[in-house]
């Protein structure tokens, strides 16, 4: 850190006492006089770093050597519209104020080289922060800086900001304080137990991407005037939620005036730029940029190169209204951009080597915008920079036709050379798709760092389509964020949390008490030890499960009511279909679809769990139930521990190696998780659904769980997404897939499957056919999602030990992939400590 961290508590509210307005400005000031921070990467310049060419390289080197830091504008600006406009105007208007200030008086800058302009921040690797979400603590601040792993850099200038300004005015206007004062003690003990977790105590509702015609390809003057239509046939004589829709379509005014202010200011700066440019070249390009610029402003882009700039402002705006955290993404990429593509090849403006330099340019711009900083329990669930921007490549056109197409090679391309973390690129693949496209997938991802992962598009149509989306809307739809599905530009589909399993057996097994804690959290079942056969001890499973259910969906119904009222998003409203029609927030249900998922973790290790239990106590009977639950008291301790242990570890049926005795408890877990969750309403005019992913929450939810019946350890980690357990999976690759595919994957919103194969095991022609016939295999069975860790133990092994060798190693570690110096040491372990395929 370049400056020394300020020590000491805040100063009350003397810092509007003194100065009010003043003093924000002056404390911008102060934050924008620091010089962005930086780091080391195993490139020690610019020449031997990725990228096609010189620009390129160059780019993607400023990008890798700067360390993210936090960024106060944000804050301070926002603060400053409050404190002018609370109480004058409607809440959507006010937010709407919130983004046209920022985008107004935001600091803007263009890189050298730059093709693509614009940073969510002050500059890459700057992160706002959200107080209106989230007013972090000072001892936040410094944690945020000191920690070891996705730290941010913090000045004494920022700490002082933050408590002179930030915190006096938004420590109880928080969002996240008034959703923890909604809930009931019930959910605080589940909460604090790590039953589930609470997206909205530190994020906000937003998930979805670019999708409908208007989002994708008009201009801002015509959704202006859409809008403004909307306005204009409101009937007051009528409706009495006319004036609420009035002051939600004015929100929409204000937030798209926003965006065509931060077109018009890059607009001015790229010309001033180019008339003191020496270099004739680059005067043409800061020319064509401001031009560009212009275009996107007010019209529709007419090039390649303006699509990708018009995106870019949408995707700040997005990510800048408030922190969605899975970001935004273009969604099916390759084909909104193959009519310019053509377009531009036939007029002789394009070719393919720039079309790819444009596409990497975006790719490093994705890389500039680390994830909001975040502590606690939400670090835990996703401890990584990547913001999960998942764009989509492939798959099938709207008419149903095969969507693969020339720039579907060029991304591809893309991902090869600029090996990025962040955008999350994955692969749509359907029965349509060219063996040259799988095959061409599949030589990126042997690479080894994780990307592309392989969706299923006929699975995401299926599971579209169970959901009630017309065929039409559901051939729009694919993967964002993990692998969660959603109908792009026409469903707002929020993530709510992820819900514990296998912490569901354990409070089963202690009649309803959390052993970490002693207190009694769930529902009296009875003793364990009394329970005379399995199918006791499963309803009382059963039981658990559903109790915890509730007060799950109950709190966030509570907390989604609450993030529509406080924190309107008038901006992804009218990018999101059919809000404008309405008149209604995309988080009050203004989209044409409303679902809200809650994922679920470990089934892997409650399958294993309750298998055990089944073959060990009741059927097999080599344990009795005290044994066992002695056993796990004491974590396996002793002699008589270890020989459970064995037995539970290696001589009992397990989940992954296509063995029906443990495949069927899965079905009947999931089953239940899945009926007792889908169809609620969610008080968005829309329903609950589930889906199957850990993030990074399968090590958090092993911490919070004692040992398993699995022979799992206490405080191991869960197993991830729908993944075996580790060590689990004896009989191959094959045998995997073939567990996994006897769970109904069309009734969720997506799952997730992590594999690992050294880099032995698909050498050669015959190793890439072996994966590609794997992914196909899997996706002819129903399988939703795959993807792959292609890099031996013994690397990840020196690694662990020798980080300093390996700045730029990735590895995948759920939906997303992310160095390995930036994993803890638990999850950097975890990975180690999955399978190691062969064919």
């Amino acid at each position: 850190m370049a400056e020394q961290m300020m020590t000491g508590s805040a100063t009350a509210e003397g810092g509007f006492a003194c100065g009010g307005l003043d003093a924000i400005e002056a404390a911008l000031a102060r934050v924008r006089a620091h010089a962005a921070p930086t780091r080391m990467t195993s490139h020690a310049t610019w020449e031997d770093d990725r990228g096609m060419n010189d620009r390129v390289k160059r780019l993607r080197h400023q990008s890798e050597t700067t360390q993210p830091y936090l960024d106060m504008e944000r804050a301070l600006i926002e603060t400053e519209t409050y404190l002018a406009h609370e109480g004058t105007v409607s809440t959507p208007e006010l937010r709407g104020m919130v983004l046209r200030d920022y985008f107004a008086k935001k600091t803007i800058s263009i890189e050298p080289g730059e093709l693509i302009v614009g940073e969510k921040g002050r500059g890459p690797q700057a992160a706002p922060t959200f107080p209106e979400l989230c007013c972090h603590t000072l001892e936040d601040m410094h944690n945020m800086n000191d920690r070891e792993q996705v730290s941010f850099r913090v000045t004494d200038d920022d700490l002082a900001a933050q408590a002179d300004i930030v915190i006096p005015y938004w420590r109880h206007r928080a969002s996240r304080e008034k959703i923890m004062r909604a809930q009931t003690p019930a959910w605080h003990d589940a909460f604090e137990a790590g039953i589930f977790t609470e997206f909205y105590e530190q994020r906000a509702g937003g998930h979805t991407c670019l999708g409908s015609e208007r989002g994708a390809h008009a201009g801002f003057d015509e959704i202006r005037a859409d809008i403004r239509a909307a306005i204009d046939a409101l009937d007051y004589m009528a409706d009495d939620h006319a004036v609420a829709k009035r002051d939600e379509l004015s929100g929409m005014l204000i937030a798209l005036d926003a965006v065509t202010v931060l077109a018009e200011r890059y607009a001015e700066l790229a010309l001033s730029l180019a008339e003191a440019e020496p270099d004739l070249v680059r005067a043409a390009e800061l020319s064509q940029i401001a031009e560009n610029c212009r275009v996107v402003a007010h019209g529709r882009p007419r090039t390649f190169w303006q699509w990708i700039q018009r995106y870019w402002f949408i995707h700040l705006a997005v990510t800048s209204e408030t922190n969605p955290w899975d970001a935004y993404t273009p969604g099916r990429l390759d084909q909104h951009l193959i009519g310019y593509f053509r377009a531009d090849l036939a007029a002789g403006t394009l070719d393919r080597d720039r079309a790819l330099e444009l596409l990497e340019c975006l790719w490093v711009k994705f890389n500039n915008q680390p994830a909001p900083p975040k502590v606690g329990v939400t670090l835990k669930e996703s401890g990584t920079y990547s913001d999960f921007a998942n764009i989509n490549t492939g798959g099938i056109a709207p008419d149903g036709t095969d969507g693969v197409n020339e720039v579907s090679y060029l991304i591809l391309d893309c991902m090869d050379e600029m090996m990025f973390i962040q955008p999350n690129s994955n692969v749509q693949i359907s029965r349509k798709t060219p063996r040259r496209f799988l095959v061409r997938a599949c030589e990126v991802a042997r690479a080894g760092w994780g990307q592309p992962a392989f969706y299923n598009t006929e699975e995401i149509v299926d599971e579209l389509l169970a959901a009630g989306k017309s065929l039409a809307d559901a051939r729009r739809g694919g993967a964002s964020g993990c692998v969660e599905t959603g109908c792009w530009g026409y469903e707002a589909y929020p993530l709510t949390g992820y819900f514990n399993l296998p912490k569901i057996l354990e409070i089963t097994l202690n009649d309803g008490v959390d052993p970490r804690s002693g207190k009694l959290i769930g529902l009296r079942t009875g003793d364990a030890r009394a329970f005379g056969s399995y199918d006791e001890l499963f309803r009382a499973y059963l039981a658990q499960m559903r109790h915890f259910i509730d007060i799950k969906v109950r709190g966030s119904n509570v907390n989604t009511q609450i993030c529509a009222r406080e924190n309107p998003v008038p901006f992804m409203s009218l990018m999101t279909e059919d809000c404008i029609a309405r008149g209604e927030d995309y988080n009050a249900g203004g989209a044409r679809y409303n679902t809200t998922y809650l994922q679920g973790v470990g089934i892997g290790s409650i399958t294993d769990a309750l298998a055990s239990l089944k073959y060990n106590v009741f059927d097999e009977r080599r344990v009795t139930m005290a044994e066992m639950l002695d056993a796990l008291a004491t974590d396996f301790a002793g002699d008589a521990g270890a020989r459970i242990r064995g037995i539970c570890a290696r001589r009992t049926p397990k989940y992954g190696n296509d063995d029906e005795y443990a495949d069927a408890i899965m079905r009947e877990v999931f089953e239940a998780f899945r009926d007792y969750v889908t169809g609620r309403p969610n008080m968005r005019r829309g329903e609950w659904r589930i889906d199957m992913l850990p993030t990074t929450c399968h090590i958090y939810f092993g911490e919070v769980t004692g040992a398993s019946p699995s022979g799992r350890r206490a405080g191991e980690p869960v197993s991830d997404g729908i993944s075996p357990e580790a060590h689990a999976d004896t009989a191959g690759p094959t045998a995997v897939i073939a567990s996994c595919a006897k769970m109904d994957h069309a009734s969720t919103g997506g799952t997730l499957l992590n594999q690992k194969f050294a880099p032995g095991a698909i050498e050669g022609e015959r190793g890439l056919a072996n994966l590609a016939d794997l992914v196909r295999t899997y996706f002819d069975m129903g399988g939703h999602h795959i993807q792959f860790n292609i890099v031996d133990r013994s690397t990840l092994i020196d690694a662990r030990e020798h980080p300093e060798n390996y700045r730029d190693l990735i590895v995948r570690v759920a939906g997303f992939s992310e160095k390995w110096c930036n994993l803890g040491r638990d999850l950097q372990d975890e990975i180690i400590n999955r399978t190691e395929q062969t064919f």
